[in-house]
């Protein structure tokens, strides 16, 4: 390409200027470019956005379907609009600021035609202003997230097959939002969170990281938390990999770290909320642990598949005194046996965070559609540990069925000098 058909793609200075003036202006609203590249196009947008009480401009870059997304300050926002203004090539440019648009196309023989929108009136708001009434994941632009975890499609649209994990994830986050969180209230024992020390979060069993990325920015962008730290914890190392590639897609590699590790092992000394979404069988209980241990102010755990308590009840079927007089027609079909156990495992849980003294709901968090798992455990650290009343409610349940629970076993430095007392 010569030095002369360079100059034709070039924007002439009044109206690089003109951009300039309006992207750092009042009321600028958004600024898009798509450059067409052969058969495939590249597309970058800036924005304003609010982030931690300031605001910073948000550059989305879309290439060969991947997005990425970087939060900026405003003199490294200059930059990447000199960037803009001074790409090569066909491209369309669109301003949208409060008072009216401008639209720049540069056409493949390098003639550069602008037009600009008539007089408009129009709020410009840092954050989106078309937020769906009650979803949580509207109450702030998770356009970005939704398409780098796959639940939405490049044009945005939630995908039918991810359906359920976005009301998943919708109702999780409704659930974090009546806990009324406060920036700077102090949560658990110890420090509070403040601008020293950030609001630490723990996925337990964190996957594919949906929830994990979406605590991260509704903590921040919703709540309003000065400082959060969010850990992702998983033991499978591929979905450890794609999860930190999509925090650094998004921005949030200072903000989420995600571990390759089982639970039993991930080592930490303090957290302010202990999450859990579908960890499997004991694994819900390590996580319950971990979060006593942690002196964790909240734990929210939705329990998946629960085993180890029908291992225990599997030879009851028979006999002429205890539950087998009682429960041996139920016992001895394989389905309702599976779902007693379900309900007598979070029994078992709910009763021994009480006796902690955690404040326990058991509730069902999503509609049954989204997910048949569809109770969670609500723990908040809140109420005097080892009172009578429900230790002598878990005893006599346990005793009933001659079982330990495993939650039991696994907390018994904690909890015996509490049963202790009353056996």
């Amino acid at each position: 390409m010569t030095g002369e058909s360079m100059e034709k793609f070039e924007l002439d200075p009044a109206l690089s200027e003109e951009i300039r003036r309006r992207v750092f202006g009042d009321g600028f609203i958004k600024i898009v470019q798509n450059v067409r590249r052969g058969g495939s196009s590249f597309k970058i947008s800036l924005r304003p956005v609010s982030l931690g009480g300031e605001v910073k401009y948000q550059a989305e870059m879309t290439d060969a379907g991947k997005v990425q997304v970087r939060n900026f300050n405003r003199p490294d926002a200059q930059a990447g609009l000199e960037e803009i203004i001074s790409q090569k090539g066909a491209r369309e440019l669109h301003l949208i600021c409060s008072d009216g648009d401008l639209h720049v196309r540069v056409t493949k023989k390098g003639h550069v035609l602008a037009s600009r929108s008539g007089k408009l009136d129009r709020p410009a708001e840092i954050k989106p202003h078309d937020r769906v009434k009650n979803l949580p994941l509207s109450s702030f632009d998770s356009s970005a997230l939704l398409r780098v975890t796959g639940i939405a499609d490049g044009s945005g649209n939630i995908r039918a097959s991810m359906r359920g994990k976005y009301d998943q994830v919708n109702e999780f986050l409704k659930v974090v939002d009546s806990l009324a969180l406060k920036p700077g209230k102090a949560e658990g024992d110890g420090e509070p969170p403040s601008a020293a020390r950030p609001f630490i979060v723990v996925d337990c069993g964190c996957g594919k990281a949906y929830l994990t990325l979406a605590f991260a920015l509704y903590l921040t962008q919703t709540v309003g938390l000065p400082r959060v730290k969010v850990y992702g914890v998983d033991r499978r190392d591929d979905v450890i990999e794609s999860a930190r590639k999509m925090a650094k897609s998004l921005d949030l590699e200072d903000m989420v770290e995600f571990s390759q590790s089982d639970l039993a092992d991930f080592q930490l000394d303090k957290a302010d909320m202990v999450v859990s979404l579908h960890a499997c069988d004991t694994a819900t209980d390590e996580a319950l642990a971990k979060g006593v241990e942690w002196k964790a102010r909240h734990i929210l755990c939705a329990p998946c598949c629960q085993h180890e308590l029908q291992k225990s009840l599997a030879g009851l079927s028979t006999g002429v005194t205890g539950p087998a007089a009682v429960f041996g027609g139920l016992l001895r079909q394989s389905i309702l046996r599976e779902r007693l156990c379900d309900i007598l495992t979070d029994s078992f849980r709910a009763m021994i965070m009480r006796i902690l003294g955690f404040r326990t709901q058991v509730i069902e968090f999503v509609a049954p559609d989204a997910t048949a798992r569809n109770i969670m455990l609500k723990c908040e650290y809140s109420v005097k540990s080892g009172q009578s009343g429900p230790v002598n409610e878990y005893l006599a349940l346990r005793d009933y069925w001659g079982v330990t629970p495993w939650l039991e076993g696994r907390l018994a430095g904690i909890l015996a000098k509490h049963l202790e007392r009353y056996a």
